[in-house]
């Protein structure tokens, strides 16, 4: 995996595997190999038109089987910065040929292999076909870095009933993938991972780095290949104006005609707006009629910055803004009748000098693509993919992170509240936001210090200020000894040309060079030129982490946040120019790897901290990530979002999706972090309507795996939002202190999540896969296995339609109010409550109400035990900031609850570890149809009990009157 790229190229170039021991069964059928005890080699036949020529099958972990295909007789080596584990024999594996196939048995997952296609087909002991290969593999010859290697595509065929997600995370408000299209490009609020998790318990794990498109691979069209009809109804193209008042859209500045909309990268703007108009004021129309010809579903592909609308037959379809610099994405799906002529208008205002407007289509999925979908990747050497197969979906998670490693657990102070702003400009200011926290008894646990706390001239040289931080050691010891608080820093991969550090590193052949040599100057006042460092290349890794431990982790910093790690070397620009700025890696041609760049910059800093013996947990707040980031320490957040109802909606479904790619530790800028001009200076409606969009997605981050405020002007302080005296800030106050309550059963999914591989942040799918109602919903989810999360994301709503899961029964968060499931509901949103729900059979372990994770130990445990079905929750604790967990230094209490007997069982404890508390006082909480109850700190307790360790059992029945 070390070796260069280049040489692998070469060397797949120059020997040919000896393929003289492959036995020949039958011309006509083509050959296959059984090597050793774990792999099949299949030279089929038919080589279909560009397909494969050889096929690798390698049973390669317990219900997980790994698949190359290799374009010739040529075999490369292996080279994956994903995964991490090896091949385990399987002495069970036995191979039978059958027809015109190869059967390879390993129960519960069996495969079979055409002889004469190649072709691979997966079933389990229950007889059902998961998958299969149909279309087959295709090679297309490419040329990086003036070596070769292919654009490689692999076609699957599912069930007429599956669903599809995971795949990382993206802004489209997107759930289930069927029939739907991802892009694997790292950038602003995309983060890339490429492993699909199906409903039906399978998973794909392709093991590609290079730009890839995964689902209906097929291409978006120009606006050009519809029927356009201009405004006044002439065929050929819409009607394009400009003017530069939008109050006055009548006084034209520029009329033209337009058939495709394709702003899409840093610079195109310059050449598509005509010379008298103001883009930084004026307004952009679209006008006309389009149709199609072929009748269903299709899909209109957005990118866009500043304010865009889009109407189609008067029917407002599209309403978003992102800031100028910052382009969004969104998908319009439309049922549209074969010739039929539709009118649309469409409005961009691109409220910036520099802008991004791109509007592409897709006719209907074809019938014969219906039950299909596809990996295709621009740069590769053999396709390369590990089919993972399971009981449920948890199981095929576990598969994933058995391949790319488990999730590190993260120190126990990180599941407390996070404040963040952009920026925190001075010590002071950050040690006074810190003081007012502790002042007025907001509970805290972290404060960062995002970027420019350098001088301004300096980025990259990991130093403070003096001007402006004077003493940060002091600063630090002091947020640690008076204020009890954790701080995390800022640090990215950047360095201007000139500083000190850039001189060693780029002596070193540590940076990347095409940016310094195009003398690209970023945003900073007059702007500075400046570039990344190659993560790919281990000693630069190294040097990374050498800067960052003398400058900064030697003050006694606590964790970091590894911005633009995508990398963002020059934002907003296409992929090729990407590829060029990191031209060439340590590995190789940057176009083969790409995407992986986040997971290797993670890698220095995580490897750097845990070799200096501390044993501290790593804690890394990183903006990109991809498959295998969960062994690095990493936090994703989900870029710089914009402060908008749409954007909080699609955080949802985007949170979900990432969970469920395999990392169960993801975040956002709660609030959004760019902010429309409205609310930087607000006008009473605006302020009105800007507390409540913070405070509804306060509501909402509280029960995202890690709870973090951050943004752009206004400031996201509590008390800077909303005073005292208003329900925003009640209700904000409410839910951080009611996650610090939560925390013994939080921390629980998290020492779950490393020891069973479990995910925190959970698709409704993923627990209820037997009702496909809950197939599509994207904006519900449960954290852990109990709590039912309902965020509200309309403003000035005032109830919530949701819906509740069938197999199990729900109650009401706050009034304990029994509903059955398997139905749609309407339910109470007031402004400072959210809606949530408890399952039955659930048993919630809740704490006391602290200032801070270390402000005091859990010797009161109260937990509420919810009537009507059979339950069971293990109660995780370790030492919670080190590393001793590895070592089996934690313990685990088990409850149980019968619903027969109406019994809770609190089992023996297990385990020990530095700092256990010997006994505890516990509290039960009993709640069914007949006594509802919320939660609440006044509460009716059943029983209080003096736990010691010993197993005992608590007689649940409510005395009648």
């Amino acid at each position: 995996m070390n070796c260069l790229m280049r040489k692998h190229c070469l060397r797949a170039w120059a020997f040919t595997a000896c393929l003289g021991w492959i036995q020949l069964y039958a011309q006509e059928k083509g050959t296959w190999k059984k090597d050793d005890q774990q792999t099949v080699w299949v030279t089929p036949v038919a080589n279909e038109a560009g397909g494969g020529r050889l096929v690798r099958v390698q049973l390669y972990q317990p219900q997980i089987v790994r698949v190359t295909v290799y374009p010739g007789t040529t075999v490369t080596p292996d080279s994956s910065l994903s995964v991490v584990a090896a091949a385990q024999v399987r002495k069970t594996f036995t191979t039978e040929e059958k027809g015109d196939s190869i059967y390879i048995h390993a129960a519960p997952l069996h495969v079979a292999i055409s002889l004469r296609t190649g072709r691979l087909a997966y079933t389990t002991g229950r007889g059902g076909v998961l998958q299969e290969v149909t279309e087959g593999k295709r090679f297309q010859p490419q040329v990086a870095d003036g070596l070769p290697c292919y654009a490689v595509t692999n076609r699957f065929a599912v069930q007429p009933d599956d669903a599809w997600y995971g795949l990382g995370q993206h802004q489209d408000d997107q759930f289930n993938y069927r029939h739907r299209q991802v892009r694997f490009f790292q950038n602003n609020t995309s983060v890339a991972v490429p492993f699909l998790l199906s409903r039906n318990n399978y998973g794909v794990l392709w093991d590609h780095y290079a730009l890839s498109t995964v689902g209906d691979i097929r291409p978006f069209r120009p606006l050009g290949d519809l029927r356009l009809f201009n405004a006044a109804g002439k065929e050929g193209w819409l009607t394009q104006t400009y003017a530069n008042n939008p109050a006055r859209p009548e006084e034209l500045v520029y009329t033209s005609a337009v058939s495709d909309i394709n702003i899409a990268f840093l610079g195109d703007s310059k050449a598509a707006f005509p010379a008298a108009f103001r883009p930084d004021k004026g307004l952009v129309v679209y006008t006309g009629a389009f149709a199609s010809g072929f009748t269903g579903l299709h899909k209109f592909d957005f990118t866009y910055a500043g304010y865009v609308k889009m109407w189609v037959d008067g029917k407002l379809v599209l309403d978003r803004w992102r800031q100028a610099w910052n382009p969004g994405a969104g998908v319009v799906e439309l049922p549209l009748e074969k010739d039929k002529k539709y009118d649309v208008r469409i409005e961009w205002l691109p409220d910036g000098g520099e802008s991004y407007f791109t509007c592409r289509w897709l006719p209907p999925v074809p019938d014969e693509e219906q039950n299909q979908f596809a990996f295709t990747s621009e740069a590769a050497h053999a396709i390369d993919y590990y089919f993972i197969a399971g009981e449920n979906m948890d199981s095929v998670i576990a598969g994933y992170r058995r391949l790319t490693g488990k999730a590190t657990l993260m120190p126990e102070w990180a599941f407390g509240f996070w404040q963040s702003r952009e920026r925190y400009r001075t010590q002071a200011e950050l040690l006074d936001a810190v003081k007012e926290f502790r002042r007025r008894r907001i509970p805290l646990d972290n404060i960062v210090q995002d970027w420019s706390y350098w001088r301004e001239k300096e980025w990259g040289s990991q130093d403070f200020d003096p001007a402006r931080f004077p003493e940060p050691d002091s600063m630090i010891a002091q947020l640690h000894r008076d204020y009890k608080t954790q701080i995390m820093i800022s640090v990215w991969p950047k360095f201007y040309t000139g500083i000190p550090a850039y001189n060693q590193f780029e002596r070193k052949g540590w940076l990347y060079g095409r940016n310094v040599a195009d003398s690209v100057r970023d945003w900073i006042a007059q702007g500075y030129v400046s570039t990344f460092y190659d993560a790919f290349n281990a000693s630069a890794r190294k040097g990374f982490w050498n800067l960052l431990q003398q400058k900064i982790y030697s003050k006694g910093i606590d964790a970091w946040w590894m911005d633009a790690s995508e990398p963002d070397i020059l934002s907003n620009v296409s992929p090729q120019k990407r590829i060029a700025q990191m031209t060439p890696t340590a590995l190789g041609p940057a176009a083969l790897w790409l995407n992986a760049y986040p997971l290797e910059n993670a890698r220095g800093i995580y490897e750097g901290q845990r070799g200096t013996g501390d044993n501290k947990r790593v804690l890394l707040l990183t903006r990109s990530g991809y498959a295998g980031s969960q062994r690095y320490g990493a936090v994703i957040w989900s870029g710089d979002i914009a402060s908008r109802w749409t954007d909080m909606k699609a955080q949802i479904s985007a949170g979900i999706n990432f969970s469920m790619s395999g990392l169960p530790y993801w975040t956002m800028d709660i609030g959004g972090f760019s902010v429309e001009k409205r609310f930087e200076r607000p006008k009473e409606a605006d302020q009105e309507e800007w507390r409540e969009l913070q405070t509804r997605w306060y509501q909402f981050g509280a029960f995202v795996p890690l709870f973090r405020v951050h943004g752009q002007l206004p400031f996201r302080e509590i008390y800077n939002i909303a005073p005292e005296t208003h329900a925003a800030y009640h209700s904000m106050l409410y839910y951080n202190k009611l996650r610090y309550r939560l925390l013994p059963y939080i921390y629980s999914l998290a020492g779950k999540a490393y020891w069973q591989d479990y995910t925190l942040m959970r698709g409704l799918v993923m627990d209820f896969s037997a009702d496909t109602a809950v197939n599509n919903i994207g904006d519900q989810f449960m954290l852990g296995p109990s709590v039912l999360v309902n965020p509200v994301y309309e403003y000035k709503a005032r109830k919530r339609r949701l819906y509740l899961p069938a197999g199990t029964g729900w109650y009401n968060w706050y009034t304990g109010q029994y509903e059955n499931g398997g139905r749609h509901i309407e339910t109470d949103a007031p402004y400072e409550k959210m809606p949530l729900y408890v399952k039955a059979g659930a048993i919630l372990p809740t704490g006391p109400e602290r200032q801070y994770v270390a402000e005091k130990k859990v010797d009161t445990l109260r937990v509420y035990v919810y009537g009507g079905a059979d339950g069971s929750f293990t109660l995780y604790e370790d030492e919670g900031r080190d590393y001793s967990y590895e070592k089996g230094s934690y313990s685990e209490i088990p409850f149980t609850y019968q619903e027969s007997s109406h019994t809770l069982t609190i089992g023996k404890r297990t385990g020990s570890f530095t700092g256990m508390l010997p006994k505890r006082t516990v509290q039960v909480v009993y709640i069914d149809k007949a006594h509802p109850q919320g939660i609440a700190d006044k509460v009716n307790i059943l029983k209080t009990i003096a736990y010691t360790g010993a197993a005992l059992q608590v007689p649940l029945m409510h005395k009648t009157l």
